[in-house]
Order: structure tokens, then C-alpha cells, then sequence
């Protein structure tokens, strides 16, 4: 079912010479089309295959015929997805808004993505529109940036939310990636936001092993990681909410090529996840993958039979 070979190659070539060119888009008037063979694409992280796997079984019971595609590189997927080489791919709604923005409007371009999701959607249905792209309602599962300190840090200062640990005056060395420093969402964003006294920033990475455990350790109190980390539990953290919404609305949305699976059958047909699909889930899902050592589509499969979604 899956076909690996040369993708990137492939996918290459197809970004260089199909797709709508720069002077055509803005003018996709074809009708949202229906193709009955749907290629679905994953980027090639256990997050990603688990969400085409379960849009590849969604779509198969809706009467079409899948094929899996993977490729690691936006660079390479996004073209791919214009050209119809890849028909339906999971995407992060903020993420892909800033990277189609700064590729549409150049890198200094001020970012589409915020907090806001209905925001987010607006731009980003206005980015994807011109390239013959849809892209479909977001659900309830978000995988955005987050930061986790230890259990027993948490409760010892009284600790659930990143305004607690503000207002507790504490002292905070952050485990995360050097990007950090200026960064908006991480150590500018926890000063002018939540008031948190961060002291200094430890480039172990974001939500690495060594990461994860310099704060295990003592040696940081918190490091920077993401909502569905499926690892936390065996390094005895726990993720401090965002009540202030300090990071961008990256909600799971599907991306499709208008012209090939731009109907309301695969609307309907994908559309079954988002009430249903939750943060939670999906950090659940990622650990059955990396830590059970799972394959990503039996444990798709066997989320949608457990939620009456699969027959």
C-alpha cells in the first residue's frame, strides 16, 4: 500500500515543471473535483503517518481507492499536493499558514498564523485558495508548541498553568533550542506574557531526550516541547497549560487538491474525525508508535473501530 522509492526525486521534478504556475494562480475557477483513486500524504513523523493512515482508512470506507506517499519535506509535499501527486495530506493550520505566507510574500513577511484560529483559517484558506488547495475544517486536536516542568516540581509549587508558575517568582533555567532567545512564542513571549523569571536557556533542543532529561535532573526546570509529546510520563513531566494563549493555533486540518478531492464526499469523509480526535488522543497514538513499537496504520485502524468510525 505504501510506495517509498524515489519519492523525493519524483516529487522534486513534479515541483519544477506541473502544478498552477505563479501567473495563473488567483484564477483556479475548475470545479471542486473528484477522483476516485486519492493518493495521501504523510511527512514522514509517527504524528503524520498516524493522521494519513487514518484519512487513508476514512477515505477507503467512503468508497475510494488509497495510496500512501511519504515524503519528509514540505518543500517537496507542498508542490506535490498543488500538482495532484499528492491528493490529501494532515497539516498545522498557524505552521503552514506562515511557511505558504513567507514562500507567497517573502521571508520578512509579518506572520498569518496567531493564537486566533479563526484568524489562522482565514489567512490560510486565502494562501492555499490561489494554489487550487483546500483546506478543511480544523477539529479539536492541536499539536503546538508546550512547556512541561517535572511532576514534582508541579506540585510542590502548587503549579497547573504557565500564569502559576509567573506568579510563583520562581526562578526558571529552560531546556529548549537556541532559536529560543528571540523567538516570540518561547523565552520573549514566557517574560512579557506570564511574567516568568527565566534566568537562561539550556540549547538541549526541543523536547529532546537530553532535553527532557536536564530537567528530569534538576539541572532545568523546564523545557520546551510540544501538546502531544508522547514521551513525557517516562521522565515524570507534565505539560503547564498555555492560558494565556501565548502559541500559535496549529489544529490538525486536512489540506486537498481542489481538482481531485475538493468535493464534499472527502469533506464528509474526514470531517468524521474532528469531533471525535483530541490532543490527548493523538499523544496516546504517538506513544503507542515510539514507545510500543506499534505500526502506525494497525493502531489508526484500531482508534477508528474503538470510536465507531471504522466498520
Amino acid at each position: 500500500m505504501r510506495r517509498y522509492a524515489a519519492l523525493a526525486s519524483v516529487l522534486l521534478v513534479a515541483a519544477c515543471s506541473t502544478g498552477p504556475s505563479l501567473e495563473t494562480r488567483g484564477r483556479v475557477t475548475a470545479p471542486p473535483g473528484d477522483s476516485r483513486h486519492l493518493s495521501v500524504g504523510s511527512a514522514g513523523f509517527t504524528e503524520s503517518d498516524l493522521l494519513a493512515h487514518m484519512y487513508a482508512l476514512l477515505l477507503n470506507q467512503a468508497g475510494y481507492k488509497t495510496s500512501m506517499l511519504t515524503v519528509a519535506n514540505r518543500e517537496l509535499y507542498e508542490p506535490a499536493l498543488e500538482s495532484g501527486q499528492i491528493d490529501v495530506v494532515p497539516e498545522y493550520a498557524a505552521t503552514f499558514a506562515d511557511w505558504l505566507d513567507a514562500r507567497t510574500n517573502g521571508a520578512g513577511a509579518a506572520p498569518a498564523g496567531s493564537p486566533d484560529l479563526a484568524a489562522t483559517m482565514a489567512a490560510l484558506r486565502k494562501l492555499t485558495a490561489p494554489r487550487g488547495l483546500v483546506v478543511l475544517d480544523p477539529g479539536r486536536a492541536v499539536d503546538q508548541n508546550a512547556f512541561a516542568v517535572t511532576r514534582a516540581y508541579a506540585r510542590e509549587h502548587n503549579l497547573r498553568t504557565l500564569s502559576d508558575l509567573g506568579r510563583s517568582g520562581l526562578p526558571v533555567r529552560l531546556a529548549a533550542g537556541d532559536e529560543c532567545v528571540r523567538r516570540p512564542y518561547c523565552e520573549p513571549g514566557l517574560k512579557t506574557v506570564y511574567g516568568i523569571d527565566i534566568t537562561g536557556v539550556d540549547p538541549k533542543g526541543v523536547g529532546t531526550t537530553q532535553a527532557k532529561r536536564a530537567v528530569q535532573s534538576g539541572q532545568d526546570q523546564m523545557v520546551l516541547t510540544t501538546t502531544t509529546d508522547a514521551t513525557l510520563d517516562e521522565f515524570g513531566l507534565v505539560l503547564l497549560a498555555d492560558d494565556k494563549h501565548l502559541q500559535n493555533a496549529d489544529y490538525v486540518v486536512p489540506v486537498v487538491n481542489r481538482s481531485r478531492a475538493g468535493g464534499e464526499r472527502v469533506a464528509k469523509a474526514l470531517g468524521a474525525l474532528n469531533s471525535v480526535l483530541t490532543t490527548q488522543d493523538l499523544a496516546t497514538l504517538n506513544r503507542q508508535v515510539d514507545s510500543r513499537r506499534r505500526l502506525s496504520e494497525d493502531v489508526a485502524r484500531r482508534y477508528l473501530e474503538d470510536r465507531g468510525l471504522l466498520k
